[in-house]
């Protein structure tokens, strides 16, 4: 709004009730209903021909009843999925801070590079002969992976990090079998992320965790006390999830090969360190890499990931089929344990086929667009991009570890909330009403009230500079006492807060249909 003098003026304050509409929209803001509340059961977008009987091969498994599914128009399916997808926050609409997820800028040269006819129209049951570029394309992404980290191999069919720490964890312990080393421990960190120790238990170890530091880091003395001719590895983190370089790591791998174990790199802040550090010049021994925290492919909705796990010598003989050998003629895709030969030893396979090729593809566009200098740039931009938040909240925020720079992601705890009578949960919810999607919170578990923090290195100083103010101005306001400001929060989204300890106790997980809408009385 104008004033007299053309100059913008201050919004009106908001009215003690708010308007309501009749369609419940707000307004481009359109109160979607669900595709069962839109569709009709007897119609259908598309018309088929009556397909011709035939008998039914189903037997007892054939369907009874009609399958319920809604028709919908062109336009409405359009409309529908456009509209749920505007209610979703993303990294193509701001900043995404959470902590350890990695959010970043997905580059579009990568998607299309991806979508070039011989990548995006291959499929894994063709012949080999026909897909000889997608596999000089593996063995290339294969060669920059084990450039950047200083190991001897690697398996790029594992579809997800937890997937790679399975296939990592499974290479040590037929490693362990071959000598005849029947171990059945893991370390653990207490910082760990949670696939560490459920990857060891899968595969039938127990786990013993390993405490950190008064500095949120592993000390050799703890990984010492706790190592024995039972301890099969230790899975740590680095940099770990306290957003912090495990500085005594060489002293920690060099203890763990003492006794004969194997030490596991969770890769999963790996984009923190590329170009600045190689994990096995740090004795690694297995370390699983995501694809789209590192490298910049497509990260959430459920995928697609892709996972490349990298071997040092000491297990590289047990990479699982199929894997890219480099051979005189050039590359040579090895499917099964007969081809691999004398000189390799795999566990098995972990999954059908070679992995995903579509984040192969965007994965190599970013490490040859940007270089291996541009990716020493980005890891350093997303440490100091860390450290510039942390500077920039440090006397508002508390931190659990302040002594020292942190790595790709700021820690903060909630002991500044104290007596304000809001929570890690209020704050982050408020956050939400200024636009941000919030931070990841309670992680790490060792530290109460966490608040991590992960800008990346996609997002500029003004970016940044917009996030810290707006967090410093909802500190203020909490410890202004303006508590109910947070406990409604969110106040401007699609939904409000739900009630999540009933969600969890009392979900409804049927449909009901509901009543008929009534016009209002004249």
């Amino acid at each position: 709004m104008l004033n007299s003098e053309g100059r913008p003026t201050a919004p009106a304050a908001a009215s003690a009730v708010e308007e309501k509409t009749f369609t419940g929209n707000r307004g481009l803001q359109i109160e979607e209903p669900l595709i069962f509340e839109t569709g009709r059961e007897d119609v259908t977008g598309v018309d088929l021909p009556e397909p011709p009987k035939a008998p039914s091969r189903l037997g007892s498994h054939a369907r009874k009843a009609a399958i319920g599914l809604p028709g919908l128009t062109e336009p409405e399916a359009m409309r529908h999925y456009v509209r749920l997808s505007q209610k979703n926050y993303a990294i193509d609409s701001g900043l995404y801070p959470l902590g350890s997820c990695t959010m970043k800028h997905n580059p579009r040269l990568n998607e299309k590079m991806a979508r070039l006819p011989g990548f995006a129209d291959i499929h894994p049951l063709q012949p080999l002969s026909t897909v000889q570029g997608a596999i000089e394309l593996i063995a290339e992404l294969g060669r920059w992976l084990l450039a950047s980290t200083g190991m001897a191999s690697v398996a790029v069919s594992p579809k997800a990090g937890a997937h790679g720490e399975a296939c990592g964890m499974m290479a040590i312990k037929a490693a362990l079998e071959a000598r005849g080393d029947k171990r059945k421990t893991v370390l653990v960190p207490e910082s760990a992320h949670g696939t560490n120790p459920a990857t060891a238990a899968l595969i039938g170890y127990s786990v013993v965790d390993v405490p950190a530091g008064p500095d949120g880091r592993v000390h050799p003395d703890a990984v010492k006390e706790r190592l024995s001719g039972d301890v099969a590895a230790i899975m740590l983190t680095n940099p770990n999830t306290c957003g912090l370089f495990e500085r005594d790591v060489t002293a920690i791998a060099d203890a763990v090969h003492a006794a004969g174990a194997y030490f596991y790199a969770d890769g999963a802040n790996f984009n923190a360190i590329v170009g600045k550090v190689r994990p096995g010049d740090l004795g690694v021994d297995a370390m699983h890499i995501n694809l789209h925290k590192t490298f910049s492919t497509p990260h959430g909705g459920g995928g697609p990931g892709a996972g490349p796990v990298v071997f040092s010598e000491r297990l590289a003989r047990h990479a699982p089929v199929p894997f890219v050998r480099l051979t005189a003629d050039g590359a040579e895709f090895v499917e099964t344990r007969r081809q691999a030969g004398k000189t390799a030893e795999p566990f098995g396979r972990i999954t059908a086929f070679h992995g995903q090729m579509g984040m192969f593809v965007r994965a190599l566009s970013y490490m040859l667009s940007h270089g291996a200098d541009g990716m020493r740039q980005a890891s350093e931009d997303a440490v100091l991009n860390a450290n510039y938040i942390k500077a920039g909240l440090a006397d508002l925020m508390s931190l659990p570890y302040g002594d020292g720079p942190c790595m790709h992601e700021a820690l903060f705890d909630d002991r500044f909330l104290e007596g304000t009578g809001v929570t890690t949960l209020d704050f982050a919810k408020a956050m939400i009403d200024e636009g941000y999607h919030p931070m990841t919170m309670y992680f790490p578990l060792v530290v109460h009230g966490a608040m991590l923090i992960e800008p990346t290195e996609s997002e500029s100083k003004a970016s940044i500079d917009l996030f810290v103010a707006t967090l410093r101005d909802l500190v203020m306001r909490a410890k202004r006492g303006e508590v109910e400001r947070f406990r409604q929060a969110p106040m401007l989204a699609p939904r409000r807060r739900l009630d999540e300890t009933r969600a969890a106790r009392s979900p409804k997980l049927k449909w009901e249909k509901p009543q008929p809408w009534s016009e209002a009385a004249e």
